[in-house]
């Protein structure tokens, strides 16, 4: 694709994209009213598991427990058993708890709007910090997980081997409109039809820009 193509690329795929089911961590931004704390707990449980899934455990775990204070209060045991079946529940469960004595330690009981600052979160990568950013503080970030990785690779955006690789290509070349709205656009697409596996190519309706489609033709 030429780097053009990325302007009808957003615009269609932001149409599209409505119908779809929003991405977790952006239903729990509104249900919370962007509430940082849980908005950064609930993006930590949402590594290596299912929406459903990081959505029921969050909702389990904020019942017992909606801020640091609060949670400091569980043991790493009645953590892990809140949020299970998340992926690595036990050490996102040691992690959540050493992250809450960090915030009310370090940053006062805030959880910090910087992605340097977050990065010192215990199990806490670019990822989790570029969305807490943008979900939470309404800032500037670019959270590239596989879905955005794939896609913006199959596009022939960029040519990268690892989703870091993508994050600081994106920070190069992706017009700072989009920042924002790339990972949640490319998350709904990726989840529903740039699919890791068979995508839909059929019914992809910026498959004319897409190398991956030329390509396989």
């Amino acid at each position: 694709m030429n780097d053009k193509d990325i302007h009808p690329i957003m615009k269609e795929l932001t149409k599209v994209t409505k119908s779809m089911p929003m991405p977790v961590v952006t239903e729990i931004k509104l249900i919370t009213n962007r509430d940082a704390y849980k908005i950064l707990i609930s993006t930590m449980l949402s590594l290596r598991t299912k929406d459903p899934t990081t959505r029921d455990a969050s909702m389990r775990l904020f019942e017992k427990a909606g801020n640091a204070k609060e949670m400091i209060k569980l043991t790493e045991e009645e953590i892990a058993k809140l949020i299970y079946p998340v992926g690595f529940y036990n050490v996102k469960a040691k992690n959540i708890l050493e992250v809450s004595h960090m915030i009310i330690d370090d940053y006062n009981g805030e959880v910090p709007d910087e992605i340097d600052e977050l990065l010192k979160l215990k199990g806490v990568g670019r990822k989790v910090a570029n969305l807490v950013v943008t979900e939470a503080f309404d800032k500037d970030g670019i959270c590239v997980d596989t879905h955005v990785h794939r896609i913006s690779n199959r596009f022939g955006y960029v040519h990268t081997k690892t989703p870091e690789e993508t994050e600081f290509a994106l920070r190069e070349k992706l017009p700072k409109e989009y920042w924002r709205v790339y990972n949640d656009t490319l998350v709904v697409y990726g989840q529903n039809l740039c699919k890791p596996i068979s995508p839909l190519c059929s019914e992809c309706t910026v498959s004319q820009y897409c190398d991956y489609f030329k390509n396989k033709k």
